[in-house]
């Protein structure tokens, strides 16, 4: 049985083709496990626990390898067994055993002596590795230097704890269908199944463990979604009433668009540049019994879709470098160059200053980001407010930072003078 090599072997070459740049997502969709959902679960489980230790099981290799730089794919089936290593899921002699097999399985068999050699240097140096880790801040924290230090001087009193946070296992949220029950029925329904949740205070359930979507009570029915707490906190911000023209102008995959559909009886129009997202949108919305006018658009421009009907209230959940999800996706921390915090900010004032048109004289507006970047949130927004006198803000919290409970994000009300 060569399971863990056969597990190490494709996630070493998905691993890799992050490495060159390609996004994990993506290349997630072509791995090799066939119809063993063991073997899928350990494949991603590798891959999503190496790029979460990347920066460490990265200066890992450097530190002990002898002979320079090996090839992508050697290099990238080491920081695997690295972080196999790590895991304790895996005896340690038998990860040396698997990776060194893995190396046959990746045509790689002229470098079985070198991972052999380097893996086995790294149990027996374990303490002299982890005080050399430890003075490294890429490898210690995890995340970028240039990530670290915006973080440090964003948030000085709290910017360990935001990365260890992007570094962890996210938790699973669930949204209840108001429509159909409420948190606190469905906590119960839940524990009826021996599944233990529990609620928070703003009515999202959390998952003591992880569950397949398709295994929860009444997800089939639209009963319930899987939908992160922050992200949940979007449609009570709205001030949602019933017969209200609402536009979702950055709406795919559609938790907030449904979650809006759930809260009151408004009228939406949702909105997504990447029409390829919007099937799962439209599929979504479906099995939830909702309805909302669904269109393939980039929100900018507007004679493409805009009739002129002026809207109640738009949301703006707009394109961001998604900091505030790293744990969900933690190729992006490694995929993510300094220079696209100013893109970025780039594309969301455009977004927001034609939004702005959309919008009817006492209506509301939500940007919403996933990101930590103070660059993409309260820079964007001063300026916005700063050149658009139609323009209010009201007192609203700060930024959500990522925790046990939910993930990073920032949200910024804005109204439109009379």
């Amino acid at each position: 049985m060569h399971a863990l090599a056969d597990s190490l072997r494709e996630a070493a070459r998905l691993v890799a083709r992050v490495a060159a740049g390609r996004s994990l997502s993506a290349t997630l969709e072509g791995a090799d496990s066939g119809d063993d959902g063991r073997l899928r679960a350990a494949i991603m489980d590798l891959c999503f626990g190496t790029l979460r230790r990347y920066g460490r099981v990265q200066a890992t290799v450097r530190l002990l390898s002898r002979r320079g730089r090996p090839s992508p794919r050697v290099e990238a089936l080491l920081w695997c067994a690295l972080y196999a290593l790590e895991s304790q899921r895996y005896g340690e002699h038998t990860v040396v055993d698997q990776a060194v097999h893995g190396c046959t399985l990746l045509g790689e068999a002229h470098a079985r002596g070198y991972v052999n050699a380097l893996l086995r240097e790294r149990l027996r140096a374990a303490a002299r590795m982890e005080a050399q880790l430890a003075r490294d801040p890429v490898a210690h924290y995890q995340h970028p230097a240039w990530w670290i230090e915006r973080v440090r001087a964003a948030y000085p009193a709290e910017w360990e704890r935001i990365l260890a946070s992007g570094n962890a296992r996210p938790p699973m949220a669930l949204r209840v269908n108001a429509r159909r029950s409420t948190p606190r029925a469905y906590l119960e329904r839940l524990a009826a199944q021996s599944v233990a949740a529990r609620l928070l205070a703003d009515g999202a359930v959390v998952l003591e463990r992880p569950l397949a979507a398709e295994r929860l009570p009444g997800f089939a029915e639209g009963d319930v979604s899987v939908q992160d707490a922050g992200a949940q906190r979007a449609a009570g911000l709205l001030d949602l009433r019933p017969g209200l023209r609402v536009l979702d102008a950055c709406a795919a995959p559609g938790g907030k668009s449904a979650h809006i559909l759930e809260t009151a009886d408004v009228r939406l129009t949702a909105l997504d540049l990447d029409a390829s997202r919007l099937t799962a949108l439209a599929t979504n919305l479906r099995r939830l019994g909702l309805a909302a006018e669904v269109r393939a658009a980039d929100c900018c421009q507007l004679d493409s879709w805009w009739g002129g009907t002026m809207y109640d209230r738009v949301l703006a959940d707009v394109p961001c470098t998604a900091s505030g999800i790293v744990r969900r996706h933690p190729d992006i921390k490694w995929l993510r160059r300094e220079t696209d915090l100013a893109a970025f900010a780039v594309r969301q004032a455009r977004i927001l200053d034609a939004l702005w048109r959309v919008l009817i004289p006492g209506g509301k507006l939500l940007y919403v980001t996933c990101s930590i970047f103070v660059e993409e949130n309260e820079a964007v927004i001063a300026a916005f407010v700063d050149r658009t006198r139609s323009a209010r803000r009201p007192p609203a919290p700060g930024p959500l930072l990522p925790d046990e409970e939910h993930d990073g994000f920032y949200f910024a009300l804005l109204e439109k003078n009379h």
